[in-house]
């Protein structure tokens, strides 16, 4: 468990982190109203995940965490972030197969997955992955040592839920609602970023690589 900081190093973390929040979810924002596969929507999307990161790293220092094996030994955690990536895809699937059948939700999923459909893979597969270890950086690592005092789960939570919430897609801010949480716990169990920034990855290179042929339109090839 960390330490706890000094009062002028938690109102600075604070500071830093209001102003990266703010001008993060907006560069979200903007994201998500580019064409997919643009040269806007790359340049904003890398340009939001470089405002996390930055944000993360000026707001004071970030831990990685430890959790501890069955020999009682402490290990930074690996297989165990991985494993539960895998699982919640596994859920994610589920219940976009069901979203399938809700107009709303249908529409909203077939809308975000365009910009996986319709960019090219590589650079796609790379800014996904830089805004999720930006956005663990940014919301359980700075932020959530930011409101330790307080409920940081429910704080980084809301936070993640808010900025998700800013590009106007049902299907984002439902994503974000719970992955958001599990997130959170797992930055509470391990008492750093490892183990959400594993999970995180592994849950979005899974959901971009199988859950665009669900949402294609009939006849058209990936």
């Amino acid at each position: 468990m960390p330490a706890p900081e000094p009062q002028q190093v938690r109102s600075f973390r604070r500071r830093a982190v209001g102003a990266t929040g703010v001008g993060g979810a907006a560069l979200l924002a903007s994201s998500m109203t580019s064409r997919p596969g643009s040269r806007r929507f790359l340049v904003l999307t890398m340009t939001t995940a470089a405002t996390w990161t930055a944000g993360a790293f000026v707001s004071g220092p970030l831990h990685l965490g430890w959790i501890e094996g069955r020999d009682s030994q402490l290990r930074r955690p690996v297989v165990t972030p991985v494993a539960t990536g895998v699982g919640a895809f596994g859920l994610f699937y589920l219940a976009a197969l069901l979203a399938r059948r809700i107009p709303i939700l249908n529409r909203a999923i077939t809308r975000v997955l365009r910009y996986a459909d319709e960019g090219s893979a590589p650079a796609v597969l790379i800014t996904t992955c830089a805004n999720g270890v930006a956005e663990e950086l940014f919301f359980r690592g700075a932020l959530y040592q930011a409101t330790r005092d307080g409920h940081p789960v429910a704080v980084s939570s809301a936070a993640y839920v808010a900025a998700t919430a800013a590009t106007r897609n049902p299907a984002l801010t439902l994503a974000g609602a719970a992955m958001g949480v599990l997130f959170g716990f797992q930055r509470r169990a391990s008492g750093g970023v490892q183990a959400p920034i594993l999970t995180h990855l592994t849950w979005s290179v899974l959901m971009l690589r199988h859950l665009p042929p669900l949402f294609r339109p009939a006849g058209r090839n990936p």
